[in-house]
């Protein structure tokens, strides 16, 4: 994701791409963020964002301009490392700016 957010910086795609840790999972924080530098929250539990969306593990939610859910891209499904699921990920995500 951190190359995706780095091509999308590098040509002024205005497009952020954050990652939320479920609760619980907060000693993995660290290594999720080493050497990367897309903004990192961590889920709490009053707020409970996972269960409050139903998130399976690997999701990426797609959200519009105002915030509301457009698309949900599972990584374990469709692996970035494949350039096609890659591709297919940045249209998804650039076809909000039209």
């Amino acid at each position: 994701m951190q190359e995706i957010q780095d091509e999308f910086d590098a040509h002024d795609t205005p497009i952020q791409i954050i990652g939320i840790n479920q609760f619980g999972y907060d000693s993995g924080n660290e290594g999720m963020t080493t050497g990367r530098s897309l903004p990192w929250l961590q889920d709490t539990e009053e707020v409970d964002a996972w269960a409050l969306w139903n998130v399976q593990y690997r999701d990426v939610y797609v959200l519009d301009q105002e915030g509301a859910l457009r698309y949900i891209y599972n990584l374990t499904e469709h692996n970035l490392q494949q350039h096609t699921h890659r591709e297919n990920l940045q249209n998804i995500l650039e076809g909000l700016l039209d």
